[in-house]
């Protein structure tokens, strides 16, 4: 049993480093003097093939063209706010300063679940947890700090248009995802209608974000012109890393101890070491400045805060198979 937990914690390191490619090359096209627009688009369109791939060995296609079939609004409006009002945002944001700066503020995802609930769910989990909210108010702290050591004290409107703009999507992300779970789970209660695994279901949300992505493709085209390409092989790596390899290993790791309090809170908590992997990164191969002053410490106050969120809703979610589902909804592609 111990050694099924290490497994899954390391599971879930990797996976968290390779979520932190996103932030790391999507940063070094933007400074490579590549444009966001394409790093955005062709890492969507790229992950539908890669995950296409993948789909064969996680159960197949299963119920997902019957369920797209009956229900091709709720799909195509959840997954066009999870994926797209998700993805330009915090891309566009990559310009406005190192990988770290974005990797941190977007960890405000956290307190997304929590403060959405009572917006999204008609049962018990409509209800604050406090406990966590407090744990987040430690988070937007941390990564206020982050922000202001960045400014060197001086926010000005464009810093204050990034922070907002990767606020919207660490919010849009979760939310996307979360309404797409309880339609399904709504589908599944009431009508009987057949269960979407997880990789069904990140196939069938990049699928119908693929309308808004073609259109956005040939926009691009015809203002900035075509990809060059070093866009389109960074693209590609984020598409693979954190579209494909974090995802899967991340459901992966939650399914080995889905029942196991301690363990789930650890995976979880894994997440905190995205900061600490897009600073070294960025440091390593971007020549990206370590934080430092105020921003080192509001880095420390979001990793704490980030572990200390994972801890408690892991251990909360644990053996509850809903729950989990959850979780795993704000960390997939």
């Amino acid at each position: 049993m111990r050694s099924n937990a290490l497994a899954a914690v390391g599971l879930a390191l990797c996976s968290a480093l390779f979520f932190t490619l996103t932030y790391v090359l999507n940063r070094s096209l933007v400074a490579g003097g590549g444009h966001w627009a394409w790093a955005v688009i062709l890492r969507y369109l790229i992950t539908l093939p890669l995950l296409a791939v993948v789909l064969p060995l996680q159960g197949g296609l299963g119920e997902l063209p019957r369920e797209l079939r009956r229900h091709p609004r709720t799909w195509l409006l959840w997954s066009s706010v999870g994926f797209v009002l998700f993805g330009i945002p915090l891309t566009w944001a990559a310009s406005s300063g190192p990988s770290w700066l974005i990797a941190g503020s977007f960890q405000t995802t956290v307190l997304a679940g929590p403060l959405l609930a009572p917006l999204i769910y008609r049962d018990e989990r409509r209800q604050l947890a406090w406990r966590t909210l407090a744990i987040g108010a430690l988070i937007v702290a941390g990564v206020f700090a982050l922000q202001w050591g960045h400014a060197q004290g001086q926010l000005h409107a464009s810093d204050w248009l990034a922070i907002g703009a990767v606020v919207l999507s660490a919010f849009a992300y979760p939310l996307g995802n979360r309404k797409l779970l309880l339609h399904l789970e709504h589908a599944q209660m009431e009508r009987g209608e057949s269960h979407i695994n997880a990789v069904q279901r990140v196939f069938g949300m990049t699928l119908c974000s693929w309308p808004l992505w073609l259109l956005f493709a040939v926009i691009a085209w015809c203002t900035i012109g075509p990809p060059t390409l070093r866009e389109a092989l960074l693209a590609g790596g984020v598409a693979l890393s954190s579209g494909t390899i974090a995802t899967v290993m991340f459901f992966r790791a939650t399914d080995m101890v889905r029942r196991e309090p301690t363990a789930l809170a650890a995976v979880e908590a894994m997440q905190a070491a995205e900061l600490l992997f897009a600073t070294l990164l960025g440091v390593l191969f971007l020549d990206e400045a370590w934080p430092h002053g105020y921003a080192l410490f509001g880095a420390l106050a979001i990793i704490v805060g980030i572990a200390l969120f994972g801890w408690v809703s892991g251990r909360g979610a644990a053996g509850n198979d809903e729950a989990v589902r959850a979780l795993r909804s704000d960390r997939s592609a």
